[in-house]
């Protein structure tokens, strides 16, 4: 029998004319949906749905989910591999960027697919972590001793069977050198019950020290549900992070952005950074112009203390690290 979080995940919605009916919205004030849908799957988890506002066709929650007729429109300096994911696949399903850490691609699947998701074009099917391909990246790992850091990302590694993914932590456990593993996941956001028991054992009984960085772009998203599953992995010994993106008509706000910040502490999870969207090719009607992100940390910086400001990024192909924007 399958867990109840695989079930939740089977039933999420998939055509975006049942989510506008569940919100009492026409889709007719919606065009292209079906065309946006064509070119990039529409998928949310149903617990997803449930947090966003009936009648108001500009949720915060539904902005994100919702295709749209701007994402067919083709724009200059907008492509494919926004990050430069591909220069660094070596081997294939592992990503080694940056010094000291590498990032592997367990998997292609998300619960919910977001409209600004910077690998909305990338080539899973080559690229993330199948068998042989895992077994490379281990011994690649354990070549390279200045490895401290194993990243886990996709898709959503929270996506994989909790088989899979032990099997996944017992291997980067068995790297001597290996310090620390960090999960990158929506799942804790958009689908909480996948923090069950399993998961939280398997996690607090690994050598390794566990990061868990959340996603979550407004405050909207973090209901009971959420705020329950991150106290359970902090109760288990889990670092808890959260990294958003800056969106136009999302969270491009003073009141959205500290809403979030103020959130995220009260349920045990620090602001980490706040991402310049990643170029990605139909997103661009995503983008906050760096003038703006700049007005808005500025007053952040004067309403909220240090530790729940999030850094200001932009990841750029090819550098060292993150990019600060300032």
């Amino acid at each position: 029998m399958l867990p109840d979080w695989q079930i939740e995940l089977a039933n999420a919605l998939t055509d975006p004319h049942e989510l506008l009916t569940s919100l009492n919205l026409d889709a007719r004030q919606f065009p292209a949906i079906e065309a946006a849908s064509a070119d990039f799957p529409f998928r949310v988890t149903r617990s997803y749905a449930a947090r966003m506002r009936k009648g108001d066709s500009g949720d915060p929650l539904l902005r994100q989910v919702l295709p749209s007729a701007l994402e067919l429109r083709e724009t200059a300096g907008f492509g494919g591999d926004p990050v430069g994911d591909l220069s660094s696949a070596a081997p294939p399903g592992m990503l080694h960027k940056y010094a000291g850490r590498v990032l592997l691609i367990a998997t292609g699947a998300c619960a919910i697919h977001c409209r600004y998701c910077f690998r909305r074009d990338f080539p899973y099917s080559e690229q993330q972590l199948a068998h042989s391909r895992a077994i490379a990246a281990m011994e690649t790992i354990a070549r390279d001793p200045s490895i401290r850091e194993v990243i886990v990302s996709g898709g959503d590694p929270l996506a994989l069977g909790d088989e899979r993914l032990a099997e996944l932590v017992r291997s980067i456990a068995a790297i001597p050198h290996v310090q620390r593993l960090r999960l990158h996941s929506r799942l804790p956001v958009v689908l909480p019950t996948r923090i069950n028991r399993r998961l939280l054992e398997l996690l607090s009984n690994s050598r390794l020290r566990i990061v868990m960085v959340i996603h979550a772009n407004h405050g909207n998203e973090l209901d009971a549900a959420v705020g329950d599953a991150m106290t359970a992995l902090t109760r288990h010994g889990v670092t808890t992070l959260n990294q958003a993106v800056l969106l136009k008509g999302v969270n491009d706000d003073e009141a959205s952005l500290i809403e979030l910040s103020e959130k995220l502490f009260a349920i045990g999870v620090l602001p980490y950074y706040l991402h310049m969207l990643d170029r990605a090719r139909g997103t661009a009607h995503f983008e906050v112009a760096e003038t703006r992100a700049l007005s808005l940390m500025d007053a952040l910086r004067r309403q909220l203390p240090g530790y729940l400001l999030p850094q200001l990024v932009r990841e750029q192909p090819g550098a060292p690290y993150k990019l600060p924007v300032a």
